[in-house]
C-alpha cells in the first residue's frame, strides 16, 4: 500500500510533463490522455523497487506507450493526427504577451507546420527527436527505448532535425507574410482606411454571408478597434476581449497575398477550447502601449 501511494503520488507530480511528452508525440489531445492512461496501467503494476529516478522512468513508459501507438497508426496507414487542437491544459492565456521564446515554442514546437513535418518521419525518428530537442532525455536513455545504441538514437535525431529545419524555413516566411496581412488589415480597419482594405482583399472575400472586397471592406472600416493580432492554435489571426476574456476570433484565409475569406467566431465553448497567445503589433512584432 505504501508503495502503491508513494507510486500515485509520483506519477501525480509528473502527470503534466507525461501528458505533454504524449501529445508532441502523438499530436492529439485524446491520443495523447489514452497515451498516459496505459503507461499509469502498467507502471501500476510494475517492480517500483528498483526505480530510482521517477521521472526519467515515468517517460520512458509513456514514451514507449507512443511509440507503439505510431508504429500501429503507420501499419494501418492512418491518416495523421496532426490538425493540432489546442494543447491540453494550455487553456487560454488572454492577459499574457508573447516574448519571442514563447512565440517561436508556440509557432515552432506545437505549431501545425512542425506536427505535419512530423508526420511524415518514422515513429522512431520521432520519438528520438521529440525526447531529445523537446525534453532533452539524454540519448542514452533513447537508445534504451528503440532498442538501439546512443549513437543510432542521436543519428535519427539529425535526420528529424534536418527535416524539421528545412520545413521550417519555408513555414517560416509563410507564417511571417500572413501576420503582416492581418497587422494591415487590422492598422486598415481601425483608422478607416477603405483603399488600404480593398488592397488587402480578394475581389471574391467571404465573410459570413458577405461577398466581394468592396462590402466587406465598408463592413470593417473604422472598427477593430479593440481586436489584437495573435496566434490562434499557432495560426497568425485577431482577436477582440473584453475584460481580458476573449470574446470574438477573426480566422483569416490567405491565397496570393490577398484576404479570401474572414471566419468570426463568438461561441465561448469553442473560443475556450482555442490556445490564444496576444502578439505585438507592428513590423518588427513590438507591444502595444
Amino acid at each position: 500500500m505504501v508503495d502503491h501511494d508513494w507510486l500515485s503520488e509520483r506519477f501525480a507530480e509528473h502527470q503534466d510533463r507525461l501528458r505533454a511528452v504524449a501529445y508532441r508525440m502523438l499530436g492529439s489531445p485524446g491520443e495523447a490522455e489514452d497515451a498516459v492512461q496505459e503507461a499509469w496501467l502498467r507502471v501500476s503494476r510494475a517492480d517500483t523497487g528498483q526505480v530510482e529516478n521517477p521521472a526519467g522512468w515515468l517517460t520512458t513508459v509513456v514514451a514507449r506507450v507512443c511509440l507503439t501507438m505510431l508504429e500501429a497508426r503507420r501499419s494501418r496507414r492512418e491518416e495523421p493526427a496532426g490538425a493540432l487542437p489546442p494543447e491540453p491544459a494550455a487553456g487560454i492565456r488572454p492577459s499574457g504577451q508573447a516574448g519571442p521564446e514563447d512565440e517561436a515554442l508556440l509557432a515552432d514546437s506545437v505549431g501545425i507546420a512542425l506536427m505535419v513535418v512530423l508526420d511524415t518521419l518514422t515513429p522512431a525518428e520521432r520519438l528520438a527527436f521529440v525526447l531529445h530537442d523537446i525534453f532533452a532525455v539524454p540519448f542514452g536513455e533513447i537508445g534504451a527505448i528503440v532498442d538501439r545504441s546512443p549513437a543510432a538514437a542521436r543519428q535519427l535525431a539529425s535526420r528529424a532535425r534536418r527535416r524539421v529545419r528545412g520545413a521550417a524555413g519555408a513555414s517560416d516566411a509563410t507564417r511571417s507574410q500572413q501576420r503582416e496581412i492581418v497587422d494591415a488589415f487590422l492598422a486598415a480597419s481601425r483608422n478607416g482606411d477603405f483603399g488600404a482594405l480593398l488592397d488587402l482583399l480578394d475581389p471574391d472575400v467571404v465573410v459570413g454571408e458577405m461577398r466581394g472586397s468592396h462590402a466587406v471592406a465598408a463592413f470593417f472600416s473604422g472598427r477593430a478597434q479593440a481586436a489584437r493580432p495573435a496566434l490562434v492554435d499557432g495560426v497568425p489571426s485577431a482577436v477582440w476581449s473584453h475584460h481580458g476574456r476573449p470574446k470574438a476570433v477573426f480566422t483569416f484565409t490567405i491565397a496570393d497575398g490577398k484576404i479570401t475569406s474572414i471566419a468570426i467566431d463568438t461561441d465561448p465553448d469553442q473560443l475556450h477550447d482555442l490556445d490564444i497567445v496576444f502578439l505585438r503589433a507592428g513590423d518588427k512584432g513590438r507591444d502595444e502601449p
